[in-house]
């Protein structure tokens, strides 16, 4: 097995009538490993806060600092594995994931903990460039809903063992299992992948990476971050902070000019034209925001340890699961994508007005995450679907970087606010309150992008690229 090139699947996998969803459940392992990283740090923010005797500010940056590098390579990355073969840069990904993982284990201070954990988001970040890109190149165009929907279920099986499994390994283990676990599920995906996963057939040429483009988006995402965490209890002074917004502010409207204006931009303007895909983005911004923020809150207000908390936040991912792998039997199948979406942010947003009142209240925290949970996994497939379907083939990877681009923003923005509004309201109910309000906002924005979203063919970028500009 070799991994400085794309192997063929072996005969027998490549003419089974299994194979597009055999490559499917490839992908969803990432998927998996993935969200039960994302969800299994935050669990293990107490332990780490006591152990390096920093203040929670600071800890976020174990996950802020692995998101900033995330969000920042993930559309440049995508933009390569269109050219070099997605399975090539997909398996790749994950030696570096694994490794930098064990390393995250052997940490021995803070600094150097969010070192590894930069690594390791560039390992990420050439993980889920790929993941919807290899799902959309696998399985035909009328069942892409059916295999995103079986992506976002192992996401959320991910999600669903992340608080869980965390919050067991930190009671009995300690916190540097949180990472150790990445190791054996990453050696199990190679193989995986190498063997079920199909060789890219269409590729596009990258003959320029946008580097200006690059740096602004660095530049944007890690000042607005900055500037949140300076206002949540990091200690920068007030004018540092108007300073760190202002540079967000320029950089944001830099990027903008710039991807217009580029002959080979990193995020591509044709693709945002596309009918539903600069809405599905937002969309995806706020349905990640909303699916992250409880799993970076109830750690901090639940009463019960790391344990207890990670039980109660079990129900969010599993009813994301659930929604995920059902709905198709479920909702009327004459509801189209659009529809979908509307029903599951409306449900998702439903939970979190109910949710206000008392978040806290263990009992009807349960129920209300599940009831989120469901919304969220309504909502998501469907919007994703709705941006890969306007999305040529050959562009895959490009379209799979900028819609997980937007899921790493909204994830990072989600445990941003909820420290933000933790330090200002407090630790306590009404510091919970504020935070379960702005997701709400959120979620009121999501109903709104799937409201104004159409869906797009292919055909509908693909005369703007009838020259290569890649």
């Amino acid at each position: 097995m070799t991994l400085l090139r794309e192997s063929p699947r072996p005969r027998v996998v490549r003419e089974h009538r299994w194979a597009p969803w055999l490559a499917v459940c490839s992908v969803c392992v990432g998927a998996f490993m993935g969200q039960l990283d994302a969800s299994i740090v935050t669990l293990a923010y107490p332990a780490i806060q006591r152990e390096f005797g920093a203040p929670l500010a600071s800890v976020q940056w174990v996950s802020l600092g692995y998101l900033l590098v995330l969000v920042g390579l993930l559309a440049a990355v995508g933009r390569l594995a269109d050219a070099a073969g997605r399975k090539l840069v997909y398996l790749q990904g994950f030696v570096v994931f694994t490794v930098a993982s064990a390393a995250c284990g052997f940490a021995p201070s803070l600094e150097s903990l969010v070192v590894f954990r930069l690594v390791q988001a560039a390992g990420a970040a050439m993980l889920q460039a790929n993941s919807v890109a290899l799902v959309s190149a696998s399985v035909p165009r009328e069942r892409l809903r059916q295999g995103l929907g079986l992506q976002a279920a192992g996401q959320a099986l991910g999600l669903a063992l992340g608080p869980t499994a965390g919050g067991l390994l930190v009671a009995s283990a300690g916190w540097r299992w949180v990472f150790w676990i990445n190791v054996p599920v990453g050696c199990a995906a190679i193989v995986a992948g190498h063997y079920l996963l199909p060789r890219t057939r269409e590729r596009s040429t990258v003959r320029r990476l946008d580097w200006p483009g690059l740096v602004l988006l660095a530049t944007a995402t890690t000042a607005l971050l900055v500037a949140l965490s300076g206002a949540s209890g990091l200690g920068l002074p007030g004018s540092a902070i108007l300073g760190l917004l202002g540079l967000s502010c320029a950089a944001w409207t830099g990027l903008w000019i710039r991807e217009r204006r580029a002959r080979f931009p990193l995020i591509d303007p044709a693709l945002l034209r596309a009918p539903g895909v600069a809405t599905g983005l937002f969309g995806a911004l706020c349905g990640y925001l909303v699916l992250f923020g409880p799993l970076a809150l109830m750690p901090q207000i639940l009463p019960g340890g790391a344990a207890h908390a990670g039980l109660v936040l079990t129900a969010l991912p599993v009813g994301f699961a659930i929604a995920a792998l059902g709905t198709d039997r479920i909702l009327p199948r004459r509801w189209g994508n659009r529809a979908r979406g509307i029903a599951g942010a409306a449900v998702a947003l439903a939970a979190l007005a109910l949710l206000v009142p008392a978040p806290a209240a263990t009992g009807p925290v349960i129920v209300l995450l599940g009831l989120l949970g469901i919304g969220l996994g309504v909502f998501i497939p469907a919007n994703n679907t709705v941006i890969m379907s306007a999305v040529p083939a050959r562009l895959s990877g490009t379209g799979g970087g900028m819609v997980n681009m937007t899921r790493g923003i909204g994830t990072a923005l989600g445990i941003a606010l909820v420290t933000f509004a933790l330090h200002v309201a407090g630790k306590d109910v009404g510091g919970a309150r504020t935070a379960v309000v702005m997701m709400a906002v959120a979620g009121l924005a999501a109903i709104a992008s799937a409201a104004y979203a159409r869906s797009g063919r292919p055909g509908t970028v693909r005369k703007v690229y009838q020259t290569e500009r890649q």
